[in-house]
C-alpha cells in the first residue's frame, strides 16, 4: 500500500473504527441530529456541532472528513463549542467544479464562521487542515484566537514531504495524468490528489503575518520532514513547537490523550 493510500485509509477507515470503541452512540460525520448544511461560496458545506463554550473549529486532512476527529471531539466538546465540517469536495460537501486550492478552502471556513455568526475561534488543523489553519490566520486574522497545526507543509516537494511519500505521489501522478476518469468519484478523487501534488506554495516570509499564538506539531516519523516543521515554527512570531516522539502523521490519533491535553493547555494558557 502506498504511503498516501495508507494515510487515506487511516483517515477514512481506521479513525471511525477507533472511535466506535470509545463511543458507540455517535457517528461523527454521519450524525443527523448534529449535522447541517450551509450554502457557502457556490457549494453546500456540511458541518456538525458538539458541546458549548468558546468556539473550536477542527479542519481535517486530504481525503478525510469529520470522522477524522473521532478521538478528539468527545474531549474538547466538554468545554468548547466544537465545529467540525467536511471541507470542499470532501465527505458530504460535494463540489463538482474543477478548481480546488488551499486558499479557496480557508476562505470557505471563514464563510462558515460568518454563516454561524461566529466572530472568532480556536482552530485545530491536521495535515491539509493544518495548512488551512495557517492560511486562515494569514487571510482572516481577526477570526483566529489561537491555532494548533499538526502535519502541515508549505510546499509540495521532497524537501517538505518525506522522500517516500513524494515518490509515491509522483508515481500516482505519472500513472494517472493520461487516464480518463469517467465517474464523478474518480474525477473528485483526482482533483483532491492534485491539490496535494501541486500545492501549497506558501513562502516562509508569509508566516510573519501570523499574529495569534500558534502551536506547530509534528511526529518524529511524520510524512512531513521534521526539518520542514521546525522551519514553519521558526518563521511564525513566538510560535511553539512540539515534536511527538514515536509518532507518525496521525499525532492526534496515535497519541490522542496527550495530544488533547497538550493542545487544550495551549488554548487555555494566559
Amino acid at each position: 500500500m502506498h504511503i498516501k493510500n495508507l494515510f487515506l485509509y487511516f483517515c477514512c477507515v481506521l479513525t471511525p473504527l477507533l472511535g466506535s470503541c470509545q463511543d458507540k452512540t455517535i457517528a461523527y460525520g454521519n450524525n443527523d441530529k448534529a449535522g447541517k448544511y450551509f450554502n457557502i461560496r457556490g457549494f453546500k458545506m456540511y458541518y456538525e456541532v458538539y458541546g458549548s463554550g468558546k468556539p473550536l473549529l477542527m479542519i481535517h486532512g486530504n481525503g478525510g472528513d469529520i470522522s477524522s476527529f473521532t478521538q478528539n471531539i468527545p474531549y474538547f466538546s466538554k468545554k468548547y463549542k466544537v465545529i467540525v465540517a467536511d471541507s470542499r469536495a470532501h465527505g458530504k460537501s460535494e463540489d463538482t467544479r474543477d478548481s480546488l486550492s488551499f486558499e479557496m478552502m480557508a476562505d470557505d471556513y471563514s464563510a462558515l464562521l460568518d454563516s454561524m455568526h461566529i466572530d472568532s475561534t480556536y482552530i485545530i488543523g491536521w495535515s491539509d487542515g493544518g495548512i488551512n489553519a495557517l492560511l486562515m490566520a494569514m487571510r482572516h486574522p481577526a477570526k483566529v484566537i489561537r491555532l494548533a497545526s499538526t502535519g502541515a507543509n508549505l510546499w509540495p516537494d521532497s524537501t517538505a514531504l518525506s522522500p517516500a511519500l513524494w515518490k509515491s505521489e509522483y508515481e500516482t501522478f505519472r500513472s494517472g495524468k493520461e487516464k480518463t476518469f469517467k465517474t464523478a468519484k474518480e474525477k473528485n478523487d483526482w482533483k483532491i490528489f492534485l491539490l496535494d501534488w501541486k500545492e501549497p506554495h506558501i513562502p516562509l516570509s508569509a508566516l510573519h503575518q501570523i499574529k495569534c499564538p500558534v502551536l506547530i506539531i509534528g511526529g518524529d516519523h511524520d510524512l512531513i520532514n521534521t526539518e520542514h516543521t521546525v522551519l514553519i515554527s521558526q518563521h511564525i512570531p513566538n510560535a511553539q513547537l512540539w515534536i511527538l516522539p514515536k509518532s507518525g502523521h496521525a499525532t492526534l490519533i496515535e497519541h490522542k490523550d496527550e495530544f488533547n491535553r497538550k493542545v487544550d493547555e495551549f488554548f487555555q494558557a494566559p
